[in-house]
């Protein structure tokens, strides 16, 4: 028994010293393009402090135009990633990031209603996949019990991408305004698009399809990696079989909840923020800093614990419906700032924590080729609620010149979503195609 112990040992830390090479080798740089995917998404709710009177749109118009986004992604989410089974995942990334940089720099074109539409329809139709696309390509490169861990430092790109943006959007609207004939929103939409072009040229040198394909792992560590990745049970499903599995459509649905929360903070901060009487621009791009340096703590420890446990589910389930709870408690005190600061700061890191461990639930249930077409399925349908939330609450706000009415339906839908992941119980044994 204690040399089955001395010969376990060796292996342990030969295999940990390859995971911290992937770590170091692949996460900066896959977090640093997920940064920018997300400030693309979300730098329109800073941008909306000038443009909306720059080219005369109202609430309505702004919630349909952030959410449309997502009906482009959809349409081309799952078809991108079974694209991506095709050609690999470093021509997929790397033609996502140069499409969508090119568009999210275009958005200075925007004149009107309708030249907004396109514009963020076509940022969504470009961006598809990358996500799912990401997520997908780490199941190469880990195993079942560390895929949490590696999911929280994948996401705290959402996060960090709401620190930088705060900031840097409004400082940007407010010193480049003017320059060149530009207005300030412009000139942000430019300087943040253009770096999404040259990071996908990037990625097309610097990734490696999969784990076989590298030149800076040694055939041991490629073989004691497979070895470790390689799961005990396998079952073998077609994406076929997939469309008619109960799970994935329960955890979808657990996802779209999830989605309606997150992006309607993301999509709504600043008003929220302006709302609760910070009026001046910079402040309100500082202040929108607080909320996701919380998330990236939350999704950092709860990453681990989850890991640490071996549980999914509750795990997800109950920082869901912590954030439900917060989120009531900051449309509640939404004309006291301090309270709702507060409470908004906390819903916003239980959300993403809850977002976090989530991803970590298909990607232990769903592996090799299925995991490509599933997780996109996932993703496809939980985004949704990228599109519904805004679009909610820019017509709500509009009808009754409030965020609260819109903000109470996401609560309704964040504690839906919780009861979803709960009585979805996953099985044990992992799905490969």
């Amino acid at each position: 028994m204690h040399t089955t112990t001395h010969k376990a040992l060796p292996l342990i830390n030969e295999s940990s010293a390859v995971y911290r090479k992937i770590n170091w080798r692949l996460l900066p740089f896959l977090v640093l393009c997920y940064v920018f995917a997300y400030i693309d998404r979300i730098n329109i709710g800073f941008a909306k402090l000038q443009m909306q009177q720059d080219i005369g749109i109202d609430d309505a118009i702004y919630g349909l135009a952030a959410g449309i986004f997502f009906l482009g992604y959809m349409l081309f989410e799952v078809p991108s990633n079974l694209l991506l089974l095709k050609i690999g995942a470093r021509k997929t990334l790397s033609r996502i990031m140069v499409l969508w940089g090119m568009t999210s720099a275009s958005m200075l074109f925007v004149h009107d209603a309708w030249s907004f539409y396109i514009l963020r329809f076509l940022l969504g139709v470009f961006e598809a996949g990358f996500a799912p696309g990401v997520i997908f390509y780490l199941t190469y490169w880990y195993s079942k019990a560390r895929m949490a861990r590696a999911m929280s430092i994948l996401m705290c790109a959402g996060p960090i991408g709401g620190i930088i943006s705060g900031p840097l959007s409004t400082w940007v609207m407010t010193a480049f305004s003017g320059a060149y004939g530009l207005k300030g929103w412009q000139w942000m939409f430019l300087i943040e698009g253009l770096p999404c072009v040259a990071l996908g040229i990037i990625a097309f040198f610097y990734l490696a399809d999969k784990p076989a394909q590298t030149n800076w792992l040694s055939p041991h560590e490629k073989k004691l990696l497979a070895a470790d990745i390689t799961p005990q049970y396998v079952a073998p499903l077609s994406f076929r079989q997939i469309l008619k599995d109960k799970h994935v459509y329960a955890m979808a649905l657990g996802y779209f909840c999830l989605i309606c929360g997150i992006y309607a903070v993301s999509f709504w901060l600043p008003t929220i923020l302006k709302s609760a009487g910070v009026t001046d621009t910079m402040k309100i791009g500082l202040y929108s800093i607080v909320p996701y340096i919380a998330a990236m703590i939350a999704m950092i420890v709860f990453g681990r614990s989850s890991d640490r446990s071996g549980e999914r589910r509750w795990h997800s389930a109950i920082l869901g419906f912590l954030s439900a709870l917060a989120l009531f408690v900051a449309a509640m005190a939404s004309d006291n700032f301090i309270i709702s600061m507060i409470s908004i700061t906390f819903a916003t890191a239980f959300m993403w924590a809850s977002y976090t461990v989530f991803w970590a639930m298909p990607s232990d249930y769903l592996t090799g080729n299925a995991a490509a077409g599933g997780i996109a399925l996932i993703n496809s349908i939980g985004l949704f609620g990228g599109f519904l939330s805004p679009l909610i609450i820019g017509y709500l706000k509009k009808e009754t010149g409030s965020l609260n009415a819109g903000l109470f339906m996401i609560v309704g839908l964040l504690l839906i979503g919780c009861l979803s992941i709960v009585l979805n119980r996953l099985p044990s044994v992992r799905v490969r195609a």
